[in-house]
């Protein structure tokens, strides 16, 4: 229980420890002047956003986790954030500044410790409701752990050597024929403008470990993928077949809503298209393919869908990782170096994540749901 004369920075914290009962703490600062209140909100903002960026959270991920859990008003604070962060440490990876700007970080406030009164006025909600937004969201961001830092936090970044050019024309050159394979109604036009793909990045990811196997600057990355509910297992089952069939390795981390993939820039760069492309595909065909819902029915569409994954998932990883072997050139000469770089993305991996568990095998309950994933994923992708 507070005081009178305890300040707004130790009600705020009272609040979030839960030393004192969240409604009771709202409707003290509620009736504090705003000139006492809005510096230590701002500032209890800063210190939990600057804590999270450094421990290793990126813009994207911290909006996308705060969206799913708090809804689209308690992500723009995530959003604005970003954009105090970068006013106040200009100097930040290129990455970095893309993702802020990807979730519309812009510093459109004047000050920062009048922020909570301007949002207010922003969003045309009266004191309490802003306040109960500010509070709500900083307990969520409180409760978030640390995670592997994959990119350098602004403050931190050091300009290094720019990425190949001839990088960025493969993937636009992909993108263009996955955007071609997920748009047709033709499930041969697909396969065809899919396999075209996976050709394209199986060359480029040969070319491009042959060309850097001397290079000691070209490592192992790392880079998370979202995945989405619903269907989160299943879809991570996808991205894991596609991962591994494209000499990467990928560790779902299901509580925070993504996976991390660790390999060579090309090759996650490749998982990441083809992923998002081949699930696009999934769903299109499982919306063509799938039984009647409604209430009788719900159960019925829930197992179906699950189990269509899953196939889908299980054929992708066969056929993929055929392919991948068939586009190996003939002789010895790339083997060594392969061998090498899945050396390295293996011991990359086992730093981040020294302890891991497989994951548990989904239940397959419906042979509809099977064969038709299978056969979807006969269509979609090559042979």
């Amino acid at each position: 229980m507070t005081t009178t004369g305890t300040s707004a920075a130790d009600r705020i914290r009272a609040i979030l420890s839960g030393a004192n009962g969240y409604e009771t703490g709202l409707d003290e600062l509620t009736v504090l002047p705003p000139a006492e209140v809005d510096p230590a909100l701002s500032a209890a903002l800063r210190q939990a956003t600057e804590r999270l960026f450094r421990a290793g959270w990126q813009p994207v991920e911290l909006h996308r986790l705060v969206t799913r859990r708090s809804g689209p008003d308690a992500a723009r604070l995530v959003a604005d954030a970003a954009a105090a962060q970068l006013h106040r440490t200009p100097a930040a990876d290129p990455r970095w500044t893309a993702q802020a700007a990807e979730i519309g970080a812009e510093r459109w406030w004047p000050a920062d410790d009048g922020y909570p009164s301007e949002l207010g006025r922003r969003l045309r909600a009266d004191r309490v409701t802003v306040l109960d937004l500010i509070l709500s969201t900083l307990t969520v961001l409180r409760t978030l752990p640390p995670i592997e830092i994959l990119m350098p936090p602004p403050g931190t970044f050091v300009p290094r050597r720019d990425p190949e050019k001839s990088d960025n024309r493969v993937l636009e050159r992909v993108r263009a024929l996955l955007a071609k394979a997920e748009s047709t109604d033709y499930p041969a036009e697909a396969e065809a403008y899919t396999a075209k793909a996976q050709e394209m990045i199986t060359r480029h990811s040969l070319d491009e470990a042959l060309l850097t196997a001397d290079h000691a600057d070209v490592v192992p990355l790392a880079r998370r993928i979202a995945v989405d509910a619903p269907y989160e297992s299943e879809k991570a089952a996808l991205l894991h077949a596609v991962a591994r069939a494209n000499r990467c390795h990928a560790v779902w981390t299901p509580d925070l809503g993504f996976a991390t993939v660790f390999g060579f820039d090309a090759d996650i760069d490749a998982v990441d298209l083809l992923h998002a492309s081949l699930l696009i595909q999934a769903q299109r065909a499982m919306s063509r393919t799938e039984p009647p819902g409604g209430k009788a029915g719900k159960s019925r569409l829930k197992t179906f869908r699950a189990s269509f994954l899953v196939a889908f998932a299980s054929r992708i990883g066969e056929r993929l990782t055929r392919a991948a072997r068939a586009a190996l050139p003939s002789g010895d000469d790339l083997l060594p170096v392969l061998r090498s770089r899945d050396l390295q993305v293996h011991e990359t991996m086992t730093r981040a994540f020294p302890h891991t568990e497989r994951a548990r095998g989904t239940r397959v309950d419906s042979d509809e749901g099977w064969r038709e994933g299978r056969a979807a994923a006969d269509r979609a992708t090559l042979s």
